[in-house]
């Protein structure tokens, strides 16, 4: 495997590692990546750092990520963002991934007294990003608390999302069980420790692997602790997301939009997954469990994700010509076969520029790949 910039190579064993080259050096072996724009947007609740990668593509949706706690763009997405597969997508789309208020590079710590914004308001930053580059709507990917606060924006702005994918994402706020744990957990670990247990698996942290030692070091050294720790204990203290399958209480409350749930096997995320998956309609829901991922499924497995995320996106109407892949291949025989028996699936509810998907809504399903 080639080396990443700001992304990962393998190590001894396979194991992928942290590497870093310049910005603007190109990969060995991987294409020439758009240029990066950064931006610091105003918004209602504080400064967000945003990072723009290509141009928009006509009234194309933008691709809008959100990472998880503990890290930042880079961090959770360079590995996945600069897979070669993951090139024939994004020459369609413009990418804008946003930064949590003061995790990014090089940020600066926050006066002594600042209130971290809530998750509520962490999604009510997002639409003054969506105005400030005339974006229509976007497509959000998340991770665990991204995954979390681009719900969040879907449920109060659903006319701004037209598709989610979803990884790692856990809809309850924590009880005062899981409040207690966390914070002896804090008096009895240092504070990267304590994220790692967040990000990945317990035989991944058993075993030490070079990649969880590699992304000790960068969440110790690259992000900001003290405004680290303001974003965990806000994480941490979040409410449910009080989503509700249709039909299953009165003026039950759901995401409108395609979503993908996405989470590896064995991750410390699983069981918030497939909880999430019970409350959100089946007839415009995929849930897609990854096998031999461990906790960061888009860092470990960037080709297969990237092949599930097409394949969502032609299901949307967009990339119609794109290649079919093989897990696609598999996951369209077996959509037929369930169609077969339960009659004609309603048409999804987007804003594609081509009505080449509709009608291809997904119903829920795991694909274990």
């Amino acid at each position: 495997m080639p080396e990443c910039w700001d992304g990962v190579s393998e190590g001894s064993g396979g194991a992928l590692i942290l590497r870093g080259v310049g910005p603007g050096q190109q990969c060995p072996g991987h294409p020439v990546l758009s240029p990066l724009q950064e931006h610091d947007i105003e918004t209602p609740y504080g400064l967000l750092h945003v990072v723009i990668r290509g141009s928009p593509k006509g009234n194309r949706p933008a691709i809008l990520t959100y990472h998880d706690v503990g890290l930042n763009h880079k961090l959770c997405f360079n590995t996945f963002f600069n897979f070669e597969d993951m090139q024939e997508i994004t020459k369609h789309f413009v990418v804008c991934h946003v930064d949590a208020p003061g995790q990014q590079v090089g940020a600066s710590q926050f006066p002594q007294g600042y209130q971290f914004p809530s998750m509520e308001q962490l999604a009510a930053m997002l639409p003054s990003v969506v105005q400030h580059f005339g974006f229509k709507y976007v497509i959000g990917i998340g991770v665990g608390a991204g995954a979390y606060v681009l719900a969040k924006f879907a449920l109060i702005f659903p006319d701004l999302v037209e598709g989610l994918v979803l990884m790692n994402i856990d809809p309850n706020g924590k009880g005062w069980i899981d409040w207690a744990a966390t914070k002896l957990s804090g008096l009895t670990s240092t504070l990267p420790d304590t994220v790692l247990s967040h990000l990945f698996s317990q035989e991944e942290l058993v075993n030490n692997t070079e990649l969880v030692q590699s992304y000790r070091q960068q969440i110790g050294n690259v992000v900001n602790q003290a405004n680290l720790q303001l974003f965990w204990n806000m994480y941490n203290s979040r409410r449910d997301l009080d989503i509700n399958r249709p039909g299953t209480v009165p003026n039950a409350k759901t995401l409108r939009c395609p979503v993908m749930l996405v989470v590896g096997d064995n991750a410390p995320a699983e069981d918030g997954v497939v909880e999430c998956n019970s409350k959100l309609d089946p007839t415009t829901t995929t849930f897609l469990k990854m096998a031999d991922s461990g906790g960061l499924p888009q860092v470990t497995q960037p080709g297969k994700l990237s092949e599930a995320f097409k394949y969502f996106l032609q299901g949307m109407g967009y990339m119609p010509s794109a290649s079919m892949t093989r897990l696609a291949r598999s996951r369209t025989a077996s959509l037929t076969s369930a169609s077969s028996g339960d009659g004609s699936r309603p048409p999804a509810c987007t804003h594609s520029e081509s009505s080449e998907g509709l009608g291809q809504v997904n119903h829920t399903m795991e694909v274990s790949c």
